[in-house]
């Protein structure tokens, strides 16, 4: 048991040198304060970890029993990984962002000593993101289940040929055509893929479902918004070649044709810890690095 009684998990993408030096300095700044922290056995060979720190064999939700706080360094894909450790587990994701954008971030490589004392003092605030919970069925059987927090994506598999699909909301058709693929997407993930094929961005606390068409050949494919409470699906036509579908980026199933990818609003949210009050509209700007000179603001 630490002086505080108080764990915290570490979660880092240790190939990259960034995040090995990064990680030593959380360890050390959260031990030097009596709190504990653990690793995954797989991440500490590769990490200068004193030997007080306690290392579990795998990635599971019991590995987080006893943590306040999952602390994830590294770029989007790093995590999205600490996205499926904190759902399953219910525990709160800290991230800092290593890579490029890091929407999922809530803080900087150079911001690590801030991170560090308000872990400590507990200055901060927890807010759940909205998920989605994907079904797909194949000869009207279920057959398989999965989940996103930025999208599930229905993708053609093949670059020769087009993907035919009819989309559905609330068991009503809305649509057909032959495209690359359909991203169905959370706030959370507007500026993710969704954001990348054309969508529109959401702000966060605005409780929603997107259906975004990637290179549909149609008059009408535009970007949908719907209720957070609709039901979407695609529908993989018979004659079209098989499909694929992507949970976050990080989860694939071949589609056979006839599939049909249902998506609706998560049992299950992603438990986010903020650091920040700062608007989500600063966080584009600066994601983004919009432009913004010029600016006066609203008269007094």
């Amino acid at each position: 048991m630490t002086q505080t009684g108080r764990t915290v998990f570490l979660l880092a993408h240790t190939g990259r040198p960034a995040a090995i030096r990064s990680a030593e300095l959380v360890v050390k700044g959260l031990q030097r304060c009596g709190l504990g922290v653990r690793v995954l056995e797989s991440e500490a060979v590769d990490l200068p970890l004193p030997p007080s720190v306690e290392l579990v064999p795998e990635a599971t939700p019991e590995a987080l029993d006893g943590c306040e706080l999952l602390i994830v360094l590294g770029g989007d894909g790093t995590l999205l990984r600490g996205a499926e450790f904190a759902r399953a587990s219910g525990v709160p994701m800290l991230g800092v962002n290593l890579g490029r954008v890091g929407f999922l971030a809530e803080a900087e490589r150079d911001d690590l000593e801030k991170v560090v004392d308000r872990v400590v003092s507990k200055d901060y605030e927890v807010e759940e993101r909205m998920t989605v919970d994907v079904v797909v069925h194949s000869n009207g059987a279920v057959v398989h289940t999965d989940w996103a927090l930025n999208e599930a994506a229905v993708q053609k598999m093949s670059a020769e040929r087009m993907l035919e699909v009819v989309l559905e909301i609330d068991g009503r058709p809305v649509t057909g055509f032959g495209c690359d693929g359909i991203v169905c997407a959370t706030p959370t993930g507007s500026t993710a893929y969704a954001f990348s094929a054309g969508g529109p961005v959401v702000w966060p606390e605005v409780e929603a479902l997107l259906m975004v068409p990637i290179s549909a050949h149609a008059l009408f494919a535009k970007p949908l918004v719907t209720s957070p409470d609709s039901v979407l699906a695609v529908e993989v036509q018979p004659h079209t070649p098989h499909g694929v579908l992507w949970c976050d980026g990080r989860r694939t199933l071949e589609l056979p044709p006839g599939a049909r990818v249902v998506v609706s609003r998560g049992a299950v949210p992603v438990r986010l810890a903020r650091l920040h009050h700062a608007s989500f509209t600063d966080r584009l700007v600066a994601k983004f690095a919009l432009p913004v000179s010029g600016w006066r603001g609203a008269p007094h």
